[in-house]
């Protein structure tokens, strides 16, 4: 899906955004009962910790594209609530990119910030995951279908993936 929108940033965002909500997707589904309260070590954030973490940091990025910076930490909710936002969080997102709206930051600042970081915290939830005896089946994400506006819980089913 692309927008009326034709600048190329704006595009790779989108296919940023939607590459974080398959890979994303792939690391919050089918987690085990007590996932969230999972940590690899006492001073560590637990998986549910990240999770909200993650939410915050699309809240903020979609503050900073809209010239309204703003943070806010929030609450950890249930894994499910969480999960929730964390799709709805990405659509507020897409959709502003998708809009005509003026970006009122740098393509590469918002993506160099919170999109990476966001994704760094979606491998942080992979390994949680793997360390709990739980993994994600690995696969090659080159050959995903993975598209610019598909941002929801609703994924494509993996290509090719292996053990």
């Amino acid at each position: 899906m692309t927008s009326s929108n034709s600048d190329p940033k704006r595009e790779l965002l989108r296919h940023a955004l939607s590459t974080l909500a398959y890979r994303g997707g792939k690391a919050v589904r089918t987690v085990p009962e007590g996932f969230a309260d999972f940590r690899c070590s006492a001073s560590s954030r637990a998986a549910g910790q990240i999770l909200a973490h993650i939410g915050d940091l699309l809240d903020w990025s979609l503050s900073i594209a809209e010239g309204k910076q703003s943070w806010k930490t929030s609450d950890v909710q249930t894994w499910e609530k969480d999960t929730e936002r964390f799709f709805a969080a990405l659509k507020k997102f897409d959709d502003y990119l998708a809009s005509s709206q003026a970006l009122q930051a740098p393509p590469e600042k918002l993506f160099q910030g919170p999109i990476a970081d966001a994704l760094t915290h979606v491998g942080q939830i992979a390994m949680l995951r793997r360390m709990a005896g739980n993994p994600v089946k690995a696969e090659n994400y080159f050959t995903a279908d993975i598209a610019a506006g598909r941002v929801g819980a609703d994924q494509a089913m993996p290509k090719r993936e292996f053990d």
